[in-house]
């Protein structure tokens, strides 16, 4: 069993993919968590597999489920010692031919929740002068995505804002970090409207959801600032720095088969 120097957590968008290995990963270390998504059904097979885990059924998409979230954080009786923002989905597709409203829905969730739960996370945990903070990004954050423009410009968005909260809090116990996977076999794909992905790119391309959980909990508890798992990430990321934007949004074109 790993040991993780949580006392306890929350997880958000936790019924599926990275988010549900993340929770079973805090459950076999005995980890009390919060367990976040819209459907409960899902939440509350989970929480009975685990001593401690907490169901708070909400949609992250709205004021109201953002807000029930943030109160839950923000508890002094019942602190938080680490919180996950995990939920978010994106859109594949040519930007002009994709719904404005979903596009909108997407940036609420990816981005304005992701905030404000960072914002109470935070708030907390300073006077405590102890907590973990884990966003969720992608490595999609470090170039720009044609046919997965506004998922990569909102992951772009979580990268930079967890950078800066990582070097805001320091020195102040508490831990900040991004966790920026590649291609990993979840509900994203369907959802996304990316299954094509499974065919066109190799195995040798795809990470496991579990070495990618694995690879976030580990990170934030070294506080880490940006976690990448998997050596052929790490080594995409560290050339998107040196590598001339045209060429990189060219090439991430091409990787996709979308026009760009």
């Amino acid at each position: 069993m790993t040991l993780y120097p949580f006392q306890s957590a929350l997880v958000t968008g936790a019924s599926a993919g990275i988010g549900a290995e993340l929770s079973r990963l805090l459950g076999e270390a005995d980890v009390p968590t919060v367990v976040v998504a819209r459907r409960g059904e899902r939440l509350r097979e989970l929480a009975d597999r685990y001593e401690g885990f907490e169901v708070l059924e909400a949609d992250l998409g709205t004021s109201d489920g953002q807000q029930r979230v943030m109160e839950r954080v923000a508890s002094v009786d019942s602190p938080i010692d680490l919180v996950v923002n995990n939920a978010g989905f994106g859109s594949g597709g040519n930007f002009h031919e994709l719904d404005a409203g979903r596009l909108g829905d997407e940036v609420e969730l990816n981005v304005t929740a992701l905030t404000k739960i960072s914002n109470a996370a935070l708030a907390a945990m300073v006077p405590r002068e102890h907590g973990y903070l884990l966003n969720v990004s992608s490595v999609a954050s470090f170039q720009p995505s044609p046919g997965l423009a506004v998922y990569a410009a909102t992951k772009a968005y979580v990268t930079s804002l967890t950078e800066a909260l990582h070097e805001e809090m320091r020195g102040t116990g508490v831990n900040v970090t991004a966790l920026c996977p590649g291609l990993t076999k979840t509900e994203f794909q369907e959802q996304s409207g990316t299954t094509e992905y499974e065919t066109t790119f190799p195995d040798f391309a795809w990470t496991s959801v579990e070495s990618v959980a694995a690879a976030g909990l580990a990170g934030v508890a070294k506080n880490k600032t940006i976690v990448v798992p998997g050596a052929l990430y790490k080594g995409l990321v560290a050339t998107s720095d040196i590598t001339p934007r045209a060429i990189a949004r060219r090439l991430s074109g091409l990787a996709t088969g979308l026009r760009t």
